[in-house]
């Protein structure tokens, strides 16, 4: 259980938390028109009549975001309601120019779910935890105001208008800030899985509104309040630490908290009151008379379900049960969808080129792709070129490692060159001279001298003195300049020390 509390003046506190995140569902065009839904347009370029509200102007479902979000209900294993409904949310506000934004109610598309969020004990999450999802309706996004365009205006945006969201409702499960930071995680992680949404907080297609309220551990809910449109999850978890500590502040002085909607300040990693929060009756929601209920059959939930990905959690099972990677490597490669293809590929590359099952390449595969070959791009800077970094040439470097040819430091100095020129791992081996001495003549020569030149830490190490081992090791590296075979140099030595 998380033990996570605000320690107040006149005692401890509990804070309980429920998300509602909005997603925007991948597609070319919106939910209910054909305008483009691509990032970065001009203002008021990808809007048709339809998102205008022209007159006379009738919405048409689009296919491929009701497909997204079965898929999404299916990757949380929750409800899939075969009838669902449109109803119209009524209220005025400048960026939507109906009057109402069409969305869903009563009847929604996915039902009840759930989503796991994994233990991590630096972060006060002791155990795995089970976060229910109340349900996941479909519904049109609003526009965008800009207020830093004019000095005295606002100007309206209307490309957002009509763009498909996913509004992915939890339970109030999460009790802490690192729970709720988790839980946006694993769900983004989840929809870049299925492809339904990019994710990409950074431009707005992925979103929380975050409800907060706190109480005595054990008691009943308190009020809540709602901060919108939270875009990162360390932004989240500020609104949660800031917000329940404000409430607590105002409890404790005698206050009440006022159930409002709220907005956080990133400069500051503070909130402050935008409106009151009414009821959801005030929306007047009332069916769409424009559009027909959704009913599915089974053949398009078949292909729903038959089109999903290998999800997080199967994944990272596999990788440890089948590949036999640790637990780190493994939440490390699935925590992004880039980065178990990388791997994927890398080990599929390499296991070809060595001759070998890919269970037994895969830890090898692993920490090259989790540490070193990031270290070598991030110390590289500009100066690396990531076009050069193919699987093929990094399981060419993989492949003289596990033969013996090169060292863990050549093998780093060889990717280097690869990522500053492209150059063939083999070619640059040979011509730069980076490759081990495995000639046992050489290196008997270089222990040979060695062994004469230290005659007195000979008989020390023959009488007892072990670690003068690594004396020896040292003094024929260097005398080899770092090019010998570690192997081939420990066996020789202990072969002739005795």
């Amino acid at each position: 259980m998380s033990t996570y509390r605000i320690q107040g003046a006149t005692g401890e506190w509990e804070v309980v938390i429920g998300l509602e995140v909005h997603a925007q569902v991948t597609s070319n065009s919106k939910l209910f028109s054909g305008a483009s839904t691509a990032f970065g347009a001009e203002p008021n370029c990808n809007v048709s009549l339809v998102d205008a509200a022209m007159p006379g102007m009738l919405p048409v479902p689009n296919r491929e975001c009701i497909r997204q979000a079965v898929r999404t209900g299916m990757a949380i294993e929750a409800q899939i309601n075969k009838y669902s409904r449109f109803d119209r949310k009524n209220y005025f506000y400048a960026d939507l120019p109906q009057g109402y934004q069409i969305s869903q109610l009563y009847h929604p598309i996915v039902g009840e779910g759930a989503l796991t969020i994994d233990a991590d004990e630096k972060a006060g999450i002791p155990e795995d935890k089970v976060i229910g999802i109340e349900r996941i309706h479909v519904e049109q996004d609003a526009g965008k105001l800009m207020h830093d365009q004019h000095p005295t205006m606002s100007y309206v945006d209307l490309n957002r208008c009509g763009v498909a969201l996913m509004e992915i409702v939890s339970r109030p499960d999460m009790r802490s800030p690192a729970e709720a930071g988790a839980y946006v995680r694993k769900l983004r992680t989840i929809l870049r899985y299925v492809g339904s949404c990019d994710g990409n907080m950074e431009e707005g297609s992925m979103r929380a509104d975050v409800n907060v309220s706190v109480r005595r551990p054990g008691e009943e809910f308190g009020t809540r309040t709602e901060t919108k449109n939270v875009n990162s999850v360390r932004f989240v978890m500020q609104t949660i630490e800031h917000e329940a500590n404000r409430q607590v502040d105002v409890l404790e002085s005698g206050g009440k908290i006022v159930q409002e909607t709220r907005l956080f300040d990133p400069n500051t990693g503070t909130t402050r009151s935008m409106r009151s929060k009414e009821d959801a009756h005030d929306y007047r929601y009332f069916p769409d008379p424009d559009l027909l209920p959704l009913e599915l059959d089974d053949s398009f939930l078949d292909e729903c379900r038959t089109s999903l990905p290998e999800l997080p959690d199967a994944k990272r099972a596999r990788y440890t049960g089948e590949l036999g990677l640790s637990d780190y490597n493994a939440r490390e490669l699935t925590a992004e969808v880039e980065t178990f293809a990388r791997f994927e590929t890398l080990l599929a590359a390499t296991a070809t080129a060595l001759g070998k099952a890919e269970k037994d390449v895969a830890t090898q595969v692993a920490n090259w792709a989790l540490s070193i070959a990031p270290g070598v791009l991030k110390a590289l800077g500009d100066e690396a070129n990531p076009a050069n970094s193919t699987a093929e040439a990094q399981a060419s470097i993989l492949k003289m490692q596990d033969a013996g040819e090169i060292s863990g430091g050549q093998a780093k100095e060889i990717y280097e060159i690869v990522l500053k020129t492209g150059r063939e791992p083999g070619e640059i081996a040979e011509t730069e001279g980076l490759k081990q001495v495995s000639d046992t003549g050489a290196i008997e020569e270089a222990i040979d001298a060695i062994i004469a030149a230290n005659a007195d830490k000979v008989a020390e190490y023959r009488g007892g003195k072990d670690k003068l081992f690594g004396f020896f090791v040292g003094q024929t590296m260097k005398a080899m300049q770092g090019k010998a075979n570690p192997a081939v140099v420990n066996q020789i030595l202990k072969d002739k020390l005795g």
